[in-house]
């Protein structure tokens, strides 16, 4: 499956004075995410500033926020580039993310509402909807609020803030995935058993589920960076 490219426009920001720090930090990353910057690639301050529509002083607060989370490095005499994760860094942060989200659905199927069950359940849908036609910013979108709602019904504070601090480089992983060709019928299947277990509120079931669907994304995703590394390393 090959995303549609966002447009420029994309990635303006809305200009709102309460969130628009936030807003800035949020479209550098999702332009991160889909690919507009590429791993190893230098952020000039002067490009963000014109794609996001704001003053160099937001660009560089955004910019350290999105160092903080790994996304990014500022390296000496060259600034901020895109963090390259390695085929380790991302076994080990998708060994952490199997273990949090198996505890996250069983959690769920233990204690979420019914109103989180139909909340989960459409966004199951906005997914089914959104991945196969959709572009890779609403790719991801749809993939990241149906996590959040999984979250929210898990009901566990300690649990998403363990994530959270992970939230970044997980996204990166799990837009690197989606991409892969056939990921995203794979992935919609196995959500879908995920659901059915939350639904007949079988934690363990969906514990498994959950911990199959992460391990099935890590190989797809381990797997485009080492073939990235040989094609770096053939160039």
């Amino acid at each position: 499956m090959t995303a549609h490219v966002e447009p420029q426009d994309d990635f303006k920001v809305q200009r709102v004075a309460s969130v628009l720090r936030h807003s800035v930090t949020e479209n550098i990353r999702n332009a991160i995410l889909v690919g507009r910057f590429r791993p190893g690639e230098r952020l000039p301050e002067r490009d963000l500033c014109e794609m996001t529509g704001v003053s160099r002083t937001l660009v560089r607060e955004a910019l350290r926020q999105l160092e903080s989370e790994g996304l990014i490095l500022v390296i000496p005499h060259r600034g901020p580039v895109v963090a390259r994760l390695s085929p380790e860094q991302a076994r080990g942060i998708y060994q952490v993310r199997e273990e949090l989200e198996g505890l996250a659905c069983e959690l769920f199927a233990e204690h979420a509402t019914q109103a989180q069950l139909i909340a989960l359940r459409k966004a199951l849908e906005a997914m089914k909807r959104t991945l196969p036609r959709g572009t890779a910013l609403q790719q991801l979108a749809a993939k990241n609020a149906f996590y959040q709602q999984l979250l929210d019904g898990a009901g566990n504070e300690a649990l998403t803030n363990s994530l959270h601090l992970l939230n970044s480089r997980v996204m990166l992983l799990r837009s690197t995935s989606i991409q892969a060709p056939g990921r995203s019928k794979h992935s919609i299947a196995e959500l879908t058993e995920l659901l059915q277990a939350l639904e007949a509120r079988d934690g363990k079931a969906a514990r498994a589920a959950a911990r199959r669907h992460v391990r099935n994304a890590a190989d797809v995703a381990i797997k485009i960076l080492q073939e990235s590394l040989q094609s770096e390393s053939a160039d």
